[in-house]
């Protein structure tokens, strides 16, 4: 099946809202993507049209975002474009969702700060023998005595 990938620069629009589900974590939170074009006739950069997406951010993604992201910041969002449709209380209503793949900070506008994820202790999960012994501190040979 063929799936509608997406790459869209915008602006964290909500607070990232997290929950831990029986299928793992998730965060969502909603991005506001502007157009901007050059008006000639002004001679200045205007804003065009706003359009918003709901960004879902599944598990350590969706951890991740939970600690990273704030309203306002410029963030590079990628993932499958979802359109749904459905009726709720008899009014018709139309979004436009992204399952993220990646999010990030958009560093053209501003700097950031990357913190690694700390893993669980690899040594509980990985089969016996898959690691090489740990070995103590190497110190160099004494060199022989002369005389």
């Amino acid at each position: 099946m063929n799936e509608t990938l997406v790459t869209v620069v915008g602006n964290v629009a909500t607070t990232p809202v997290f929950r831990e589900l029986a299928s793992g974590p998730v965060a969502r939170f909603r991005l506001a993507v502007t157009a901007r074009y050059y008006d000639a006739v002004q001679n200045v950069w205007a804003d065009g049209h706003t359009n918003f997406f709901t960004v879902w951010a599944k598990r350590s993604l969706g951890s991740n975002v939970q600690g990273s992201l704030a309203i306002g910041e410029p963030v590079i969002v990628q993932g499958r474009l979802k359109v749904r449709d459905e009726e709720r209380g008899g009014q018709h209503w139309t979004s436009a969702d992204i399952d993220a793949i990646t999010i990030g900070h958009d560093l053209s506008r501003g700097t950031s700060a990357f913190r690694r994820v700390l893993k669980a202790n690899t040594a509980l999960t990985e089969p016996a023998g898959a690691r090489e012994p740990e070995r103590g501190p190497q110190r160099e040979p004494e060199p022989e005595p002369v005389g």
